[in-house]
């Protein structure tokens, strides 16, 4: 049986990239396409960093990143319109029942 040959890391020690995974997986709640490409972007961080592309794993990592905050902004945006306007209902029909 052959094994299969891996490169050596790279020189200079390992290098962390955060991958915000877990942020990624929150922003699925609040915003689904959004999500889903944050999740996607934060899966590429550990693969790419194993390979030795340190640039690409910080581009995925930085876009995994604004991805799911955005997605999370724009879902709490949502929650927040969405209870303005129950409150303003609500608001507005019992002053009609007076």
């Amino acid at each position: 049986m052959s094994q299969q040959w891996s490169s050596p890391p790279p020189a200079g020690g390992s290098e962390t990239v955060p991958n915000y995974l877990v942020p990624a997986i929150l922003s699925l709640f609040c915003c689904m396409p959004l999500g889903v490409v944050a999740v996607i972007f934060a899966a590429q961080v550990n693969g790419k960093v194993a390979t030795g592309d340190i640039a690409g794993a910080m581009d995925s990592s930085k876009k995994a990143k604004m991805f799911s905050f955005i997605a999370l902004g724009l879902g709490v945006l949502v929650i927040v319109c969405y209870v303005l306007f129950i409150v303003l209902i609500g608001g507005l029909s019992a002053i009609g029942n007076m």
